[in-house]
């Protein structure tokens, strides 16, 4: 399998050393036949090549078996003429990676906030309110007058349908239960159109449990009772924010994978920032960028059918939930360790186990 690894901006380098260490470790174990590139994007490939995202890259990365996007510094990014490309949205739109799963769950040893749960929120990823990638060409946000400012939100019939899908394929491999989060008494015509899609996709899964939920109300009730979840379809805004609470409920936001998935590739990427405020210290955590490799090598394992790499998957999830229990951990999650012996204290119970 042959990945393209960017390490991003602020902390990135340092989980991405960590996260390359475990899949080392990974490769070896399970005969995965790892090749890892490493190029430079955000910040260091500004400096280098006056652009965030270098020309050809794309290519390079289409050309790969998967991506891993460490955290950039996606406000400095402004002005694309000067370069300044944010590389996680370039990377969405150009690669059309549609969904964005993002798991969480409780760990023994580090309890959640409201008790045990393990849901998966799946986000609607490439429109919605999100202004840089909804349209074709410009922008989606406006300035009127200089006291006005009009944003555009785009909602598609075939990108409704393509996350239904994959929301309730997912819930069937899962408890079979699918919760559609939506404000189609407010947004009547574009929620409406979201929420009466997902629910007639839902009917092509027999045994599937679907309910929904107004987007505010859910707020309230993953607080209250998390474990009544199993997987959430949203669009793309509600699904962002939902899918950081529930995060951070589970213990900490570091605790959250995430993937972007298309048809055709994925994008391995950290839940949180690049934290510029703690690069360098050795103290950020590692966990969220290494989960979020896992599932890229588990979507490669089920889309090639070579059983390996959903093998390797879980084991490296088995190996954080036991260095978690253990201790062996960063600060944030309890432990003393830095960032590279905590990725290394996975990478060492993932060889033992």
């Amino acid at each position: 399998m042959h990945i393209v690894v960017l390490p991003g901006d602020g902390i990135g380098p340092e989980i991405t050393a960590a996260t390359t260490g475990v899949l080392r470790v990974a490769s070896e174990r399970f005969q995965l036949d790892l090749r890892l590139e490493e190029h430079p994007i955000g910040h260091a490939s500004l400096k280098e090549f006056g652009t965030t995202v270098q020309g050809g890259l794309l290519d390079v990365v289409r050309a790969a078996d998967g991506l891993i996007l460490g955290p950039t510094a996606t406000f400095d990014f402004k002005d694309e003429a000067r370069g300044e490309i944010n590389p996680s949205r370039y990377f969405r739109k150009s690669l059309d990676l549609f969904a964005n799963v993002r798991p969480a769950r409780t760990y023994p040893g580090r309890p959640g906030r409201l008790g045990e749960f393990d849901l998966v929120v799946v986000r609607e990823n490439t429109e919605g309110f999100y202004a840089d990638r909804n349209m074709e060409e410009g922008n989606g946000e406006m300035l009127v007058t200089p006291d006005v400012v009009i944003s555009l939100r785009r909602i598609t019939r075939m990108c409704c349908e393509r996350i239904a899908h994959a929301a309730c394929r997912l819930a069937m491999k899962r408890r079979k239960h699918l919760t559609i989060v939506h404000k189609a008494n407010v947004l009547k015509i574009g929620d409406g159109m979201f929420l009466e899609i997902c629910r007639e996709a839902a009917r092509s899964y027999p045994g599937l449990a679907v309910d929904d939920i107004l987007v505010d109300a859910m707020m309230a009730h993953v607080v209250r009772n998390p474990e009544r979840f199993d997987v959430i379809v949203a669009t793309n805004m509600f699904g962002d924010i939902l899918s950081d609470l529930t995060a951070e409920l589970s213990g900490s936001l570091g605790l959250g994978g995430s993937l972007n998935v298309g048809a055709r590739h994925a994008m391995a990427q950290a839940a949180h920032g690049s934290a510029p405020d703690i690069a360098g210290q050795d103290v950020a955590n590692p966990v969220s960028l290494i989960l979020s490799t896992a599932l890229l090598l588990a979507w490669h394992g089920e889309k090639s059918g070579a059983v390996r790499y959903e093998e390797a998957a879980s084991a490296i999830e088995a190996a954080v939930a036991k260095s978690i229990a253990a201790g062996k951990a960063t600060r944030d999650l309890g432990g003393k360790l830095g960032t590279i012996a905590a990725g290394a204290a996975i990478a060492e119970i993932l060889q033992g186990s």
